[in-house]
């Protein structure tokens, strides 16, 4: 024979409140106008520049693991590295 067991939870159902409620904040966010982007380059140069970022600019970071590009710490890192060749250049 088969048992069946069915649980229910005490006030369960309403979980995401009402829909009088739906697009509450994108309704109140005030709008503002996207500005104009410079248009990106695409085919073999795009593909030119993912190379050159991930390969030959590269650095490795802690452990020798590569450090992704929202590593603060490391962009910080490269930025005054940039910043110290820059002021030996003059």
């Amino acid at each position: 024979s088969t048992l069946h067991l069915v649980l229910r939870l005490r006030g369960g159902g309403k979980v995401h409140g009402s829909l009088s409620r739906a697009g509450k904040v994108k309704g109140q966010t005030p709008k503002v106008t996207a500005m104009d982007k410079k248009k990106g380059i695409t085919g073999r140069a795009k593909k030119r520049e993912q190379y050159v970022r991930r390969f030959v600019n590269a650095t490795a970071g802690f452990g020798g693991r590569r450090v992704g590009p929202n590593n603060n710490a490391a962009r910080l890192e490269r930025e005054a590295a940039a910043a110290a060749k820059a002021a030996e250049a003059k």
